[in-house]
């Protein structure tokens, strides 16, 4: 027996979100997507109970991508979901599963797999933040006159934080079923956009310092100069940052309609033609997530072996000081292997900077390590996610085949269709997984509005732009079920 009959018993039980029996009413989709994401809102606001304290936020500036909310019942966010989509990846990617997509059989064993991998990461990811390091505090409760030990309050605290990884994993699949777009995406949008406000028109905001400082209640100096122009730009001002956010929005609604359109025209229907599109950003920008999230698990291996050795840390592989709250790198493995979040971390040559305690090599390092880490993870993981999603060219080619479309010019074979496809998508999905890595580590270096990172920001411009395209679809379809049924 190998492993798929011996597995299959309990993937095929995992529990599920039943998937519709017809067709669902674009108002219905609005419905459980606006309940799911009032839901998601209402999670990270409830705080674990037994917590003392803020505690120590692991992720930081990842929070942006996992979607997760430090200190509530959402405090893994979608990492356990990630992380198991990288897993399954590379075990995907390196042939070792065994497993053929196209075969509904092997489709049941792996949305099972993968099921149970994220119950499995929820916990392993979890366990280390309640009862290891102090990551995050336990209190005391007392219940009945009675009062909890430090050990079952912890244990508490984790069975907290696991029950609302789960929780995720079954709003993403009522989101993506019942829905529009996919909860995981959902869910980033929700978080960066809150950021993203706040950036803007909180209490410290950039409005608010603005109205401060033209109204003479906050000095800024000469802005063509000296501290004045650092503060205007880099600092308060967040000029920089502004500029950065308002360019990644023009960039990448630009470059998601950069695209190059194959010729297609239907094979028994004359005059019935039409186009396949093969975008710039062909992967989309999720599988950024991905590469991200692979940074994030690195930086928490580190924290955690941090916590655990304290002094007796080796220096080679990471020397942390307290900033903000939180320990971050400052020397070692893991402070090369870091992504560049903010100016104040590379440009050396501002006054108070962080980066001015280190030399110049050591932060090219850093940014070059940064840079060639999202560039090729991002090409990696952007044709890993081409071929598991059905997008690569062989599944492309039968899809146009199977509609009873061809290629003008060409016979009419799913073989033919596939050499055209490879002469584009491979090329098309390597370029484009590499500029998106570009554009995510040249928005972390330059800033952004409410501190989001790079690659958060582009998620959600991308994501909204690819629910705005389904919404429109949907509501085409509405509007003429006879397409529809012509498009399944």
């Amino acid at each position: 027996m190998g492993w798929k009959e011996t597995a299959e018993p309990v993937l095929t039980r995992m529990p599920g979100v039943r998937r519709p029996e017809g067709h669902v009413p674009f108002k219905r989709k609005l419905g459980w997507t606006a309940g799911v994401l009032v839901l998601y809102f209402f999670l990270t606001n409830v705080t674990l109970w037994g917590m003392a304290g803020e505690g120590t936020d692991l992720f930081g500036q990842f929070r942006s991508i996992l979607a997760g909310s430090q200190g509530s019942l959402m405090h893994l966010g979608i990492g356990p979901i990630v992380t198991a989509s990288i897993v399954l990846q590379l075990l995907g990617g390196a042939d070792l599963l065994g497993l053929d997509t196209d075969d509904p059989r092997d489709q049941v064993l792996y949305q099972g797999l993968q099921k149970l991998l994220v119950v499995v990461m929820s916990a392993v990811t979890a366990f280390p933040m309640v009862f290891a390091g102090g990551f995050l505090p336990a209190g005391t409760i007392d219940i009945a006159g009675t009062s909890l030990s430090g050990t079952e309050v912890q244990t508490l605290m984790f069975l907290q934080i696991f029950i609302g990884g789960i929780l995720i994993l079954f709003m993403d699949e009522i989101v993506s079923k019942w829905g529009v777009g996919s909860g995981v995406g959902l869910f980033i949008i929700a978080g960066v956009s809150q950021r993203l406000m706040g950036g803007f028109i909180g209490p410290n905001g950039f409005f608010a310092t603005w109205i401060a400082i033209i109204t003479g209640e906050q000095q800024l100096g000469s802005i063509v100069g000296g501290t004045g122009l650092q503060v205007a730009v880099f600092g308060d001002g967040d000029l920089l940052a502004l500029f950065t956010t308002f360019l990644i929005f023009a960039v990448v609604v630009y470059a998601e309609s950069v695209r190059v359109e194959i010729p297609l025209s239907h094979a028994r229907v004359k005059g019935a033609r039409g186009r396949f599109p093969v975008k710039l950003i062909y992967a989309s920008v999720l599988p950024m997530i991905l590469v991200r999230a692979l940074q994030a698990n690195i930086q928490f291996a580190g924290r955690i072996l941090r916590s655990q050795m304290g002094d007796s840390m080796p220096a080679w592989l990471g020397e942390y000081s307290v900033q903000g709250g939180s320990a971050q790198p400052t020397g070692g493995l893991f402070y090369f292997t870091a992504p560049v979040r903010t100016p104040d971390q590379w440009m050396w040559w501002l006054p108070g900077s962080t980066a001015s305690a280190h030399p110049p090599w050591e932060i090219l390092l850093r940014i070059g390590v940064d840079l060639t880490f999202m560039v090729i993870g991002g090409a990696i993981f952007a044709i890993f996610w081409v071929e598991t999603t059905g997008m690569g060219p062989k599944d492309t080619a039968e899809q146009i085949h199977n509609s009873g479309m061809q290629i003008p010019g060409f016979r009419q074979n799913v073989g033919v269709i596939e050499k055209v496809m490879e002469r584009y998508i491979p090329q098309v999905t390597v370029i484009g997984g590499a500029l998106v890595g570009l554009l995510a580590v040249g928005a972390n270096m330059l800033g952004t509005i409410g501190q989001v990172s790079g690659t958060g920001l582009l998620l959600t411009v991308s994501i909204t732009y690819k629910i705005y395209e389904e919404i429109a679809e949907e509501q085409l379809m509405e509007m003429h079920p006879m397409m529809r049924q012509m498009f399944g």
